[in-house]
This record gives C-alpha cells, sequence and structure tokens, in this order.
C-alpha cells in the first residue's frame, strides 16, 4: 500500500503509533501540512525536518512508518475487537478533549458512546479503604443519575467503585487505558471492562498489544483530566497517579476537588495536599453543581432508565404528607420561593420550610442563589 491510496483515517492511524513521536509533534506537523496526515507520510526528509521539534529520529520513523507499523494487521485486529479509530475530526472523540495543547490524534475506541454528555473524572488510590470505595461509588452514582458521564482509569481501588456506582444506576461511564485496548488491566475488571462497552465507552490513545508502563499511566491520566470539565480525587498518597492527574486538571484550566480523610490515613494524605493548595473541598455532587453552574439548558439531563426506579421514586415512601405536598408542587418543573410553595399547598410557610429541609437532605431539592428552589429529580 503505497501513501497516495491511504485514507486520511488510516494516515491518523499510522501517525499515532509511531515510536518516540509525541503528540505536541504529531499536532504541530498536522498544523504545518494543513491538517491532512497523508501529506506528512509523502513528505521528505528535508520538508520533515523544517518543522520545528521534527530531528533526524522524527523524520526517519516518519519516513520508514511500515517497518514500525503493520496497518493491516492493526487493521484486523480492529476488526476483531469490534473496536474503532477515531479521530479529532469525528463525533464521538471528546470536545474538551481538543481543547488542550497536546491532544492524542486519534483515539482507540470500543463502545458506541459518543460523549454528548459533560464528563466527571473520579480518581484514586488502588490501595483504598472500605471509606474511600463507598464515597467513590456513591459519587459516581450521584454523578451518572444526575445526567454526567463518570470517567475513570479502570484500576483497581477507587476507579473500580466509580464506574460500578454510574453503572448501577445504569448511567454513563468511560473508561480510559493506559495500555492497549485489547488488555484487560488489572484482569478481575474483565467483566467490568464489558459491561462499561456496553453502555459507554473504553479508550485508549495506544496502539494494540501496548502493555502498561511508567510512560503510559501519565499520557493516560492527561487524557481523563483533558476530557472533562472536573476532577474529584477520592483517596490518594501525596505520590499516587491521581495527584498527576490532579496536576493535568490544573494545567488544562478544569476544577479540581479533593474528599477529605482521616488525618492519620496515608490515602488521604494527597488529598489534603491539594486542599491545602487550593482544590476545592468536596462533600457532595453539590459542590460541583454549584461550580460549574449548569443554568438555562446547559445542565445535563437526569438519566431515566426503563425498569430503573428514578430517585423520588426509591424515596417516596419515606416522605411524610407535608412533603408529599411540597414536592408536588415542583411538577411542572419550575423554581419556587417559599410564598409560592405556601400558596401551592396550602401548608403555613413554618411547615413548608421544614419540608423543605427534609427534601434537600434527600437530595430531592435544591436551593439556589436567590432563595428559590427547584426539584432535583423529575416529579
Amino acid at each position: 500500500m503505497t501513501p497516495p491510496e491511504l485514507t486520511e483515517r488510516q494516515a491518523f492511524m499510522i501517525l499515532n503509533d509511531l515510536p518516540n513521536i509525541g503528540p505536541i509533534s504529531l499536532n504541530r506537523l498536522l498544523e504545518e501540512f494543513g491538517g491532512d496526515p497523508r501529506d506528512i507520510l509523502t513528505s521528505d526528509k528535508r520538508r520533515l525536518e523544517s518543522v520545528r521539534g521534527v530531528g533526524p529520529e522524527t523524520s526517519a520513523a516518519l519516513l520508514n512508518w511500515r517497518t514500525h507499523f503493520d496497518l493491516v494487521r492493526e487493521e484486523e485486529r480492529l476488526a476483531q475487537a469490534g473496536a474503532t479509530f477515531i479521530t479529532t475530526r469525528d463525533e464521538g472523540y471528546p470536545k474538551l478533549l481538543k481543547e488542550i495543547h497536546d491532544p492524542p490524534i486519534g483515539l482507540y475506541r470500543k463502545g458506541g458512546y459518543l460523549f454528548n454528555q459533560p464528563c466527571i473524572a473520579v480518581v484514586g488510590s488502588r490501595r483504598t479503604t472500605l471509606y474511600g470505595q463507598s464515597v467513590a461509588k456513591k459519587l459516581g452514582a450521584d454523578l451518572a443519575r444526575l445526567g454526567f458521564c463518570v470517567v475513570s482509569g479502570l484500576a483497581r481501588g477507587i476507579d473500580t467503585a466509580a464506574h460500578e456506582g454510574a453503572l448501577s444506576v445504569g448511567g454513563k461511564t468511560a473508561a480510559v487505558l493506559g495500555c492497549g485496548i485489547d488488555i484487560v488491566y488489572p484482569p478481575e475488571n474483565l467483566e467490568l471492562y464489558r459491561r462499561i462497552t456496553e453502555t459507554g465507552a473504553v479508550l485508549s490513545e495506544f496502539p494494540f498489544g501496548r502493555k502498561a508502563d511508567k510512560q503510559t499511566f501519565p499520557m493516560r491520566n492527561r487524557v481523563v483530566a483533558g476530557m472533562c470539565e472536573a476532577t474529584v480525587v477520592v483517596e490518594s498518597d501525596v505520590s499516587g497517579g491521581a495527584m498527576i492527574t490532579a496536576r493535568f486538571a490544573g494545567e488544562q484550566g478544569r476544577l479540581i476537588y479533593a474528599v477529605p480523610g482521616r488525618i492519620d490515613q496515608p490515602s488521604s494524605a494527597g488529598c489534603h495536599q491539594l486542599i491545602r493548595d487550593g482544590a476545592t473541598l468536596f462533600t457532595s455532587v453539590d459542590d460541583i453543581l454549584n461550580e460549574l453552574n449548569y443554568l438555562d439548558g446547559l445542565r445535563p439531563q437526569a438519566i431515566t432508565t426503563e425498569g430503573q426506579l428514578g430517585l423520588l421514586e426509591q424515596l417516596m415512601p419515606q416522605l411524610d404528607a407535608k412533603e408529599r405536598r411540597v414536592i408536588a408542587a415542583f411538577s411542572g418543573g419550575g423554581l419556587l420561593g417559599i410564598d409560592a410553595l405556601t400558596a401551592a399547598t396550602g401548608l403555613g410557610s413554618a411547615e413548608v420550610s421544614a419540608a423543605l429541609m427534609g427534601l434537600e437532605l434527600k437530595k430531592l431539592v435544591s436551593k439556589r442563589a436567590d432563595g428559590t428552589f427547584e426539584a432535583r429529580s423529575s416529579v
């Protein structure tokens, strides 16, 4: 196969998988060559090395790409795995990821999710506590229930709990791997990997067969942070991989949250350091909603899964008569104050306030900055 016969996607795949050429150099080459990856592969040594950052080693890899990359074998592997290779020009490429200074020019993807919902990263230690696992699982469920896609790395511990939390409520979750998409690591997460691909997506910028190492994990972490509006670190020691993800999030101008823990627990030391350094202390999903401020139709649509009881249906048996009257007043989807709720329910203002407090604690309504209330779940 000669370069002129290559499709644009094939050329992107070749460039993405060549050794020792980083995303920054690849994006610079694409910019210099007008965005067509095929022109890069058909160029000569002198033209290639005229691009800033491209030296003899890089130009040699580009000119002799056939010795490094077996395109036919890679496409066969894609077909066998039921995976696809997407570029920054494809619909399924996460939009926010395009904005970072070194986005992957392509991603291997398994699963049909197209990332049309805002993403939040939930990351943390592999050596976690029961407290950390419970927080991550609840956080994953709460975020997914509100319509966010929960992004993590499929690792043991916090990552696994976050993915499982999102799946438990029928929500969307995506796993970004630090290895080839054909490698499930850790192996005990094979079933979780399969469940994610059924309704969400598994992503990797690495070719088939690439094993995880000290280089691939930080590259994976920049993708996790880059595709998300915010990153929540649940548990991490001061040198954990989650701290790298948080650093990338900060460099990319994204929001960073950290879950506090016990002061004598090493797995919380990283979170405490992040809070000291300016990360937002995380107590509930309200912290994220308040800061992201998704208003005027920008807030993601809460999920409604057939056969899955919504939050209101789950909690309805726990509501007293006054709470039921108040929550029913929100059925039209409006923003209501105390006076409006008093008129709508026939209850006194003190009774309405007490009912609202109970509904807030149950996460069924939330108070806005202007003093009005809104329902947090379809009623």
